[in-house]
């Protein structure tokens, strides 16, 4: 069970996929307020754990616990964990031809809001307002999701989504991959307004420079399938500086020297 002030709380996690256990014990909380920054290697297991903590059918979690703002998260199948307030931006944003941006986001607050009339008529004014916010053109909204987008347009799109929906737990899977520096300041820009003292954030990436826009309060790193250290926004510094392969060479008190 979560503790006191923690928003997302996860307990010895293991996870396969095709009969493989990919993720072996992961444990973390996040408290209100805080964003957290999961590292670690191709192939570590960071992705998996997104995806399954999302509900995603071809990852089984096999044993563990999850809680979202006090609620058991395995309890839920997919579409009750996002009502539950839960969102994950995806590493490789799907197209989803003859449904436009406008509609697909209209019927996805309907849902989370079970219809409130109040949040309703402020959504095109809220939606311009998250257009401006991440640099996109309103013409964007007649679009069907992610048909013909560029890469950094699709990942504009999925933090514009978080900000439309306002969730409890974001977990943005890679949010910083194949975005050049304009792009990943406006990326940068708008979870960092998304973020409040109300919700939390899990942002998985491989390298530290996103971590220059977006100030984590806590690293976790990721290896094999297991979180081997964690620590301040200063590991995320040495990683880049000394590699991976750093880590795996040393204990941890001697990471901490």
């Amino acid at each position: 069970m979560a503790g006191k002030g923690e928003i997302f709380s996860i307990r010895n996690i293991h996870i396969t996929v095709e009969g493989k256990e990919v993720v072996r014990g992961v444990s973390l909380d996040i408290k209100k307020g805080e964003k957290h920054a999961l590292m670690g290697p191709n192939g570590s297991g960071k992705s998996s754990l997104a995806q399954a903590l999302a509900g995603h059918p071809s990852y089984e979690i096999t044993s563990g616990e999850a809680y979202l703002d006090g609620k058991d998260l395995l309890e839920m199948d997919a579409t009750e964990r996002s009502l539950a307030g839960l969102f994950l931006a995806f590493q490789y944003p799907f197209a989803i031809p003859g449904v436009t941006v406008a509609n697909f986001l209209r019927s996805a607050i309907k849902a989370r809001t079970d219809g409130d009339e109040s949040v309703l008529r402020n959504f095109r004014k809220d939606l311009m307002e998250k257009f401006k916010l991440l640099e996109m053109d309103k013409v964007f909204a007649t679009r069907y999701v992610n048909d013909g987008f560029s890469g950094g347009e699709k990942k504009r799109l999925e933090i514009l989504q978080m900000a439309m929906l306002n969730p409890k737990v974001a977990i943005l899977d890679e949010t910083d991959s194949g975005l050049d520096i304009d792009a990943l300041k406006i990326v940068s820009n708008g979870i960092n307004t998304v973020s409040s003292s109300e919700n939390g954030i899990l942002l998985v990436t491989h390298y530290q420079r996103i971590l220059n826009y977006v100030k984590s309060d806590r690293i976790h790193v990721m290896m094999d399938g297991k979180i081997v250290h964690s620590g301040g926004p200063e590991l995320a510094l040495r990683l880049e500086e000394r590699g991976y392969d750093w880590m795996k060479r040393f204990s941890a008190e001697q990471i901490e020297a």
